[in-house]
């Protein structure tokens, strides 16, 4: 296709762009020109995808009419791109945060993330609302004798059992083990056990509404905190695949900076983009899984400085001094619906009112872009990871009847999903996701504030401080399970 080659865009030096609110960058919206797609009509896209003759010439014009050609495969970069989204630490100092020494261990740290927590006791409950059991409650339960892991994990099978009934269909598991769930729950010790969804299987439903998706690729993990079956699930945010599931479901969402979180027993699929990345009931349940699950570099990043990690001091309604700047790009902000923008207004209003924090009108440049990279960085890491398993890949089988009534490829609203994700999982940074309100029609709303490279106890510190305004207003989900029900 050389000879249709196209002109693209040149971009400058990110030293040289104007990150102000009167920045001359141009925001740019989605707008994806790709039907949507199912059943059959998935199988016959990707035949003539995957032909040597119609290949070719059908993604040269799905890349043209995307604006990939333009904004991205032609484009031209005025200095080095960086190939790794790892930061080295610039030496900035925090408040209100305890240190780790890096030789503890998960159960020291952990510990340490417990201390940095109000006790059970001094932490208000209105009974009017609805709140999730967290980690400490369970650890309460066991510890006092009102309950036992075996009894838990009995109250655990029947409700997956009657999750996975005909008239509930959530699709929450692949598929778990009577036996290994009760011997765990004997032995009071969680195992390390493959994760419990996947892509490659049918889609979990949303527990605020079951005939509405749950989001990315963790969606699974997100759907089961959100139904009381677990205070804490992990996923990997390759593209939003942690957060966005989050939001949808009405749960806390983190994904730390790059590195932060060790990728041993992660499956590497998405190497630069993919992180993982913790769904918790809870602020402070995010907290106390980050400090078991964060660690050192990996051996082949061993040259760059990184800071200790820190964990935020959440004894005291002390959410840091009335200084604190929160930086809004307002084109990107705005860009969603009516019922979402008031309601992410309010919430930021909110934070200003309570907390004294100021909000600084800012240009993001470049977030269709990002996307767009994003997609053909992440598409081609994949590929690439799987490649060596493609010669034990069987011819295609039969279709079945009831397998045209399954799959789809919608990118039109998948781009609207992952737009406030991408930059994130691009650029390496930390970000985090607060439940703070529901639309119109009942389903959950999440806010996501991005951080500085490694600031991931400032993030944690701004989900608590947005959580102890919001929380009152938390929605019992259409679907969910009291697992620690007397």
């Amino acid at each position: 296709m050389g000879i249709l080659k196209a002109k693209g865009v040149v971009y400058k030096p990110v030293d040289e762009v104007d990150l102000g609110p009167d920045s001359d960058e141009f925001y740019l919206r989605a707008n994806v020109k790709a039907p949507r797609m199912a059943g059959l009509f998935v199988k016959v896209f990707t035949w003539f995808l995957e032909s040597p003759i119609f290949g070719g010439i059908l993604l040269y014009f799905l890349k043209r009419n995307n604006l990939i050609h333009k904004l991205v495969s032609f484009a031209e970069l005025q200095e080095s791109p960086l190939f790794v989204p790892l930061h080295p630490y610039q030496g900035i100092i925090e408040n209100e945060v305890k240190c780790l020494e890096p030789d503890m261990s998960p159960p020291e740290k952990v510990q340490q993330a417990v201390d940095c927590l109000q006790s059970l006791e001094d932490i208000p409950k209105s009974p009017l609302s609805f709140q999730r059991w967290t980690i400490l409650d369970y650890a309460k339960a066991y510890t006092s004798g009102e309950t036992t892991p075996e009894m838990v994990a009995d109250r655990f099978i029947a409700s997956v059992h009657e999750s996975s009934s005909r008239h509930l269909q959530m699709s929450f598991f692949i598929n778990y083990n009577v036996e290994d769930i009760l011997k765990q729950a004997k032995d009071q010790l969680l195992g390390m056990h493959k994760e419990v969804q996947s892509g490659c299987t049918k889609a979990a439903r949303n527990p605020y509404n079951r005939t509405k998706i749950t989001g990315g690729s963790s969606s699974g993990s997100a759907a089961v905190v959100a139904a009381g079956l677990c205070p804490v699930a992990l996923g990997v945010d390759g593209g939003g695949s942690v957060r966005l599931p989050a939001a949808l479901c009405g749960v806390i969402g983190l994904k730390p900076t790059f590195a932060r979180v060790p990728h041993d027993g992660v499956l590497p699929i998405n190497y630069t983009v993919g992180m993982v990345g913790i769904l918790a009931a809870t602020v402070e349940d995010a907290l106390i899984t980050y400090a078991a699950i964060s660690g050192g570099l990996p051996s082949d990043h061993s040259g760059i400085t990184v800071p200790e990690i820190g964990l935020p001091l959440l004894k005291s309604a002390n959410y840091m001094s009335s200084d604190f700047k929160m930086a809004i790009s307002r084109k990107w902000f705005n860009d969603c619906s009516d019922d979402i923008r008031e309601c992410c207004s309010n919430a930021v209003a909110k934070l200003s009112e309570k907390y004294g924090w100021q909000t600084v009108e800012v240009t993001i440049p470049d977030i269709e872009v990002m996307r767009l990279a994003h997609y053909l960085t992440i598409g081609s890491e994949c590929s690439d990871s799987i490649a060596s398993y493609l010669e034990n890949i069987v011819t295609a089988y039969t279709i079945e009847d009831d397998a045209l009534t399954t799959g789809e490829l919608d990118y039109i609203n998948g781009a609207a999903l992952v737009r406030y994700q991408i930059a994130g999982n691009f650029l390496g940074l930390p970000a985090v996701t607060v439940p703070i309100g529901y639309d119109r029609s009942g389903l959950p709303i999440g806010l996501q504030f991005i951080g500085k490279p490694w600031s991931e106890s400032l993030l944690i510190h701004i989900a608590s401080a947005l959580q102890a305004l919001c929380k009152s207003g938390y929605k019992k989900p259409e679907v969910f399970f009291d697992m620690l029900a007397c």
